[in-house]
């Protein structure tokens, strides 16, 4: 298999985001949709400073950093768009296991679990109540 097979795979899908209305366009409307947020898809030719203030409102959610602005033209129908976010749905849960590969944050540690490599506190290092 080749290594843009897996990219095209996931583009068969795109059609359907669209018959479906699971695709949320613009950083406005993402930033009222929290809510129906999945994940979103910023694309390669986003300014640095505009990839770091979505990297920053939406450190909750998975950001995959794929395509280009024109590919999102050719697949979606929508000119100069370099954000966009998916709507909770299977369509979404399929689009983004294709796309997983390609995140470019990490996901946030629930609650109060120590940061991933700390060792674990040992029994006898534990304080008494």
């Amino acid at each position: 298999m080749s290594a843009g097979a897996p990219a095209r795979s996931v583009e068969r899908l795109f059609p359907f985001v669209l018959r479906t209305r699971a695709l949320l366009v613009g950083r406005d409307t993402l930033r009222r949709s929290r809510s129906k947020l999945h994940f979103i898809l910023i694309t390669h030719d986003l300014a640095a400073g505009s990839r770091a203030q979505v990297l920053r409102d939406f450190a909750p959610y998975p950001i995959v950093e794929h395509y280009a602005a024109t590919d999102l033209e050719r697949f979606f129908g929508l000119k100069g768009t370099k954000v966009v976010g998916f709507a909770k749905s299977g369509l979404a849960q399929s689009i983004y296991a294709e796309l997983k590969q390609h995140r470019i944050n990490s996901p946030k540690p629930p609650g109060n679990s120590p940061p991933p490599g700390s060792p674990p506190v040992p029994p006898s290092g534990r304080k008494a109540g």
